[in-house]
């Protein structure tokens, strides 16, 4: 069989430009998606997509000059593992791909994973703290939250805005705000557009802090009660900083590393393909790096159950075989600090009783004649910086990186702001939010169409009221009348529409009528987004992802098949 993965002939850069797009340099390779070619079968003759291009192939040319044509699908298949670009991306102009750990390479089962967490930290602010019993019976729903979120610690509300920065929904421990109070609280004041930058706010850009929210909202509502003389005296911001402390802890202390490592199997996911994809990078000659923030003894934990598919001993534990698969392996990474301080300090780690020895970085690097040498001490470190990274890759640019990741701070934006690599996002939630989409896409027909109308009746008083006469009130108010009803259905379908994904926030990727904060990150700055790390192993590394094209509202309109352009003056 032909390898997945061929190395380039001649180094590329990963980046896609329009000037590349010469004539037949789209027939080079298969660009395909898999879940296209997987989902249908061939189809000869006109079927396939055929009926889909023809017209287009026609009016260029190129109608009966492409040889695969028809055996395309009759539709183009979109399935849960797609992998979809935001910022053209050519994999042969890729040297090296890193991955996360954590909800990266292994995703975790929910709830039992957080419930760890969930329960470790009430035992800890009952018996460290002090905190009320009744805290004790607290029980944890992480069906309640939505990544993406903003923690108003100061306030002990939980908000989701748009790409704007206006809070289209927030919620005061568990209780919905009123439209009057979130305006109140969040509205723009003295010329001002809130920044939710402040220390306060904390966006929930990674699963971990579900557990947080959860746990801060449930406290929220017994300090509400005032029946509890310790938490009167508490402010909402010092209960967010006492929760995260004991949540830290649990994650330190053994409290969740004990458990997973004596039943991997009840925590862990076992994704079948995780191994076959690194080891096909390898073999196409692309270095393959590990970055986590978790330490070593609990790393070696995870990779061992998802590089074996079950629970080893500690013989078999020992030889860490699955290092095998990487050419560098970083723990305790301490990211994002990893990709802006390059002050830190790498550790080389003794695998078999995790004890840290010195380097001297950049200086031992060259000093022993270069990465091949450095390395062939150990390939498991802890701490360090991207600088130690580059040198031991060999990589000479940002772009030549490919960083694969689920924190949307820590993993993306700041590896993609900072160090201009490559990102990939993983959002495990993406299935069910496809799934949720593909059910409800009629509701949102409905809602884009009543929009469009709302859009032409403002336009068509617009030129009632330029044209003037004795009907111009009643034409308006008809017109008013008409556009309430319009209004009134449209505020169903929305609730409707976004009661679909989440009871309470809605769409992950929408806030209100606009793209939400979350969305407008994952836009930004994620070059690839995905649901598995996995899906990344199903192209070829002669693919080139290609975005969409990018489309202002003026654009979108006169694109619209149901739409006119015409020119004139209005003011003669």
């Amino acid at each position: 069989a032909a390898p997945l993965f061929v190395s380039p002939q001649q180094p590329f850069s990963s980046y896609v430009t329009d000037d590349e797009e010469e004539p037949g340099a789209g027939l080079k390779s298969t660009t395909h998606s898999v879940a296209g070619i997987n989902g249908d079968s061939a189809v000869n003759g006109q079927g396939g997509a055929v009926g889909r291009y023809q017209p287009a192939l026609e009016s260029v040319g190129l109608a009966g000059r492409l040889k695969h044509l028809q055996n395309l699908p009759s539709a183009r298949v979109v399935s849960n593992n797609e992998v979809f670009c935001n910022r053209e991306l050519r994999l042969d102009g890729i040297r090296a791909i890193g991955f996360d750990m954590d909800y990266t390479l292994a995703q975790y089962r929910q709830p039992a994973f957080d419930q760890l967490a969930f329960d470790g930290a009430k035992v800890k602010l009952v018996e460290k703290l002090g905190y009320p019993k009744e805290v004790l019976d607290f029980e944890y729903d992480h069906t309640r939250w939505n990544r993406g979120l903003i923690i108003d610690t100061q306030r002990g509300n939980f908000i989701k805005i748009d790409r704007h920065k206006y809070v289209r929904v927030a919620q005061h421990g568990f209780h919905r705000m009123s439209s009057t109070t979130r305006k109140h609280l969040y509205s723009r004041t003295f010329n001002k557009v809130p920044s939710f930058s402040e220390k306060s706010f904390v966006k929930m850009d990674t699963l971990f802090q579900v557990v947080d929210a959860h746990l801060f909202a449930l406290l929220v509502e017994l300090k509400d009660q005032g029946e509890h003389e310790f938490l009167d005296a508490v402010t909402y911001g010092e209960m967010w900083r006492q929760i995260r402390e004991c949540v830290d802890l649990c994650h330190r202390d053994g409290v969740i590393k004990d458990e997973v490592a004596r039943d991997p199997k009840k925590y862990l996911v076992h994704d079948k393909g995780t191994i076959p994809m690194l080891k096909r990078y390898k073999e196409a000659g692309i270095k393959v790096f590990l970055v986590t923030n978790s330490y070593w003894e609990y790393t070696s934990v995870a990779m061992n159950y998802l590089y074996h598919g079950h629970k080893v001993d500690d013989e078999l534990k020992n030889k860490n075989e699955w290092i095998d698969l990487f050419d560098l392996v970083v723990v305790g990474s301490c990211k994002p600090a990893f990709m802006l301080d390059p002050r830190l300090s790498l550790f080389r780690i003794n695998t078999l009783d995790g004890s840290l020895k010195n380097t001297d970085g950049l200086f031992e690097i060259d000093a022993v004649g270069g990465s091949e040498a450095f390395l062939e001490q150990g390939r498991v470190y802890q701490g360090g910086n991207w600088k130690h990274l580059h040198a031991l890759l060999e990589v000479d640019a940002g772009e030549e990186i490919l960083y694969v990741g689920d924190h949307l701070y820590a993993d993306v934006l700041r590896s993609k702001r900072t160090l201009g690599w490559r990102s990939a996002f993983i959002v495990p939630e993406l299935e069910e939010e496809m799934r949720v989409f593909d059910e409800n896409k009629n509701v949102l027909r409905k809602i884009i169409q009543l929009r469009k109308l709302r859009d032409e009746l403002s336009i068509y008083a617009d030129k009632v009221q330029v044209k003037g006469g004795e009907d111009m009130q009643r034409i308006l108010d008809e017109i008013g009348d008409d556009d309430f009803v319009v209004k009134t259905k449209l505020s169903e379908l929305a609730s409707q529409w976004h009661a679909a994904f989440h009871p309470e926030w809605g769409a992950m990727f929408q806030a209100g009528y606009q793209d939400s904060r979350f969305a407008f990150y994952v836009q930004n700055y994620a070059c690839l987004y995905t649901s598995r790390a996995t899906n990344l192993g199903l192209a070829f590394q002669s693919r080139s992802f290609r975005t969409t094209s990018e489309m202002l509202p003026h654009d979108r309109l006169i694109a619209d098949v149901t739409t006119e352009f015409e020119e004139f003056d209005p003011w003669e």
